[in-house]
């Protein structure tokens, strides 16, 4: 084989893998870096972002609790998105605390986010986010031009984020 094919199998290649990426392929559950709950709530916090939490607390083993503690970092990068997209006030109501559904994406694993019911970002992720049909549950979902998907449950937004969506 010449250089030059050689060369060109390679750029055969890497463009296959990027276009791979491109379409959505999930990471690797592995793949993804975690924060502390103390380093996803100062990121939010210089962002602009507010959480709450119904029982007052952050400790992951209750469910009543707020907790980001082992929450991917692209997933915090991915509400700071959409905050900065939109414009608008964005509540982060829910993480990686027990209570929620299992999975490789779950909030568990650091993939999901629950943020408040506002009308500024209701209204943002249904203009501009392409409707993708409803979960098993009901909840109407719409995908991100990045991939991730927004789903409208009774009283918040559970978020899955695969990716930052363009950060």
């Amino acid at each position: 084989m010449t250089i030059l094919a050689t060369r060109g199998a390679r750029t055969a290649a890497v463009a296959a893998v990027s276009v791979a990426a491109l379409l959505g392929t999930a990471p690797s559950a592995s793949a993804v870096t975690k924060l502390t709950h103390s380093q996803a709530t100062a990121k939010l916090s210089a962002a602009g972002i507010t959480w709450s939490s119904t029982g007052g607390c952050s400790n992951r083993n209750v469910s009543t609790c707020t907790s980001f503690e082992q929450i991917n970092s692209t997933t915090i990068d991915g509400i700071i998105t959409l905050k900065r997209a939109s414009g608008c006030a964005i509540n982060a109501t829910g993480g990686t605390e027990v209570g929620h559904a299992s999975g490789t994406y779950s909030h568990w694993n650091g993939y999901k986010i629950d943020i408040g019911l506002y009308s500024c970002v209701g209204s943002y992720i249904t203009s501009t986010f392409t409707y993708a049909g409803v979960r098993g549950d009901g909840a109407p979902m719409y995908r991100s031009g990045a991939g991730n998907i927004y789903a409208k449950e009774s009283n918040h937004w559970d978020i899955l984020y695969y990716n930052c969506g363009g950060c």
